[in-house]
């Protein structure tokens, strides 16, 4: 997939789809909760893993089992369709 900064249209549309998600300084933020820091931190490797094959890299904050998630892609300054791509896929590792 290559990469390309989004539209506002595309982001106004994006946020519509991806549940949780808000746009926040021109950044895609969500926290995401889960059930212990075990959880919490799983969930991470497996989204880092993912993130590691796609280049692309979420700026993150762990506490206990609160992840707190910033996207959006440096180079274009702004979103891109990788960080909607990225976000899709960590609602989908934290079934939501």
């Amino acid at each position: 997939m290559e990469r390309r900064k989004l539209t506002r249209e595309e982001i106004d549309a994006s946020l519509l789809e991806l549940t949780g998600w808000e746009e926040v300084d021109g950044k895609l933020h969500k926290e995401f909760k889960f059930g212990s820091f075990a959880e919490a931190i799983g969930w991470m490797v497996s989204v880092a893993i993912y993130a590691d094959k796609i280049d692309h890299h979420p700026n993150w904050s762990n506490v206990y089992s609160k992840v707190t998630v910033e996207l959006w892609t440096h180079d274009m300054d702004g979103l891109s369709n990788w960080d909607v791509a990225l976000a899709r896929k960590m609602n989908l590792l934290a079934g939501s």
